[in-house]
């Protein structure tokens, strides 16, 4: 069904550009009829993305729902394409070839606009692969890439806990929301209703663009070991998706999208004295907003305080067991920011956070840089468009006081 809408707006977007050019060839502008046509196929264009935004939406929600791709021949073309091969083509000065090439292409057209390197999927630097083959002999000399020492890396939670994901945006988006509704009041016989009025209001998400820059040596790309290829895609992997990460946590800095703790409107409560009545005044709150709150997010140093803190005293159990905070699941993250003595708690529905996203990753090699060139290297930048916007603010109930020292 995407794939349908895909190929009828740019079907029409041909035919709108033939106009245009028609009319430029002979030094005119658009007749009546051309101008009546071209908007007639601008608002198709634009209802065709609204159709596709939504089924893209529904694919996610349930691919999220089931674990697997919902769209498996986009899944098998994405499969197919080489992060080191992109690099090296790149580097090279050539075209791509192959899925690569299929990718990057049918990204321009759908998108319209022309990639300052070269398009890849945001799923490809997602990809984890377990080595586990080693040689049949082992010398003290051998070079064991498959045993690379990664570092402790944060983990990146935000985006696992249920945001839904926009992709394919052009312009800019507004989501319309619910401002207020019709009011009720009993009245006496023969006595007039006051009139009332529903009012909305709308989220905005615009294009914010995040990226990473890093010198890689000629021979490191020019390596044909696959191991090589899973370090540099685990590499930016984690430079953008941790940008993006703590951006839907907290954000609101200079060029930055707004995440949740920088969001006017969510709610606050205090767990300065840490037990299970505060805690499920939290869960109160966000039951009185009508939200379902699915999980709880927090610092590795919060969740220690949790796990070593009883409910209430003379009352056996700790506040988290089992992975969980009153009955509901909790993770921790660097991610989460800290004071020096306090840390933060986050209660919410992660379903209420959306992420746009206007570019997949777009991979720029340039081997003329002045510093990199006399050394032989390369340049490697890697960027992505997107933005974040919450939905219901009163979603989330964060504390923001909790003494960790």
């Amino acid at each position: 069904m995407i794939h349908q809408f895909k190929e009828q707006k740019a079907q029409a977007v041909q035919e709108m550009r033939a106009l245009v050019e028609k009319a430029q060839a002979e030094k005119r502008n658009l007749s009546g009829d051309e101008s009546a046509k071209f908007d007639a196929l601008k608002s198709r264009v634009t209802d065709l993305e609204g159709q596709e935004s939504r089924a893209s939406f529904l694919a996610d929600a349930e691919r999220r729902m089931i674990g697997t791709p919902v769209d498996k021949s986009q899944a098998d073309l994405e499969s197919g394409i080489s992060f080191l091969e992109v690099l090296r083509a790149g580097m090279e000065g050539r075209n791509l070839t192959g899925a690569a090439a299929e990718y990057s292409q049918e990204t321009e057209r759908r998108t319209g606009r022309k990639a300052g390197g070269m398009f890849i999927p945001l799923s490809l630097l997602e990809k984890r692969v377990n080595t586990t083959t080693s040689a049949g002999q082992i010398r003290p000399t051998d070079h064991r890439a498959d045993l690379f020492i990664e570092p402790f890396r944060n983990k990146l939670l935000a985006r696992k806990l249920g945001a839904r994901v926009l992709t394919g945006l052009t312009g800019n988006v507004d989501v319309p929301a619910y401002g207020t509704g019709v009011t009720s009041g009993w009245v006496a016989e023969n006595s007039a209703l006051t009139a009332s009025d529903m009012t909305f209001t709308k989220k905005t998400l615009s294009p914010k663009h995040v990226g990473a820059l890093s010198e890689m040596s000629r021979q490191l790309i020019q390596q044909s070991s696959p191991d090589i290829e899973q370090l540099l895609r685990d590499d930016m992997a984690f430079a953008l998706a941790q940008a993006i990460d703590s951006a839907m946590i907290k954000g609101g800095g200079a060029n930055e999208p707004t995440g949740i703790l920088s969001t006017v409107g969510i709610q606050t409560v205090s767990l300065s004295t840490l037990n299970y009545a505060n805690v499920l005044g939290m869960l109160k709150l966000a039951e009185m907003s009508n939200s379902e709150s699915a999980a709880w997010l927090t610092s590795p140093q919060v969740m220690a305080k949790l796990r070593g803190s009883l409910k209430a005293a003379g009352i056996a159990g700790y506040l988290s067991e089992g992975g969980q905070l009153a009955d509901l699941p909790i993770y921790s993250t660097k991610q989460v920011p800290l004071n020096t003595t306090t840390g933060q708690v986050i209660l919410g529905d992660f379903s209420q956070v959306m992420l746009g996203i206007w570019s997949e990753l777009d991979i720029l090699v340039n081997p003329f840089d002045s510093v990199a060139y006399a050394r032989g290297g390369v340049l490697v930048r890697a960027m992505a468009t997107c933005d974040i916007a919450i939905r219901h603010p009163e979603a989330f109930v964060v504390a923001s006081d909790v003494v960790i020292v």
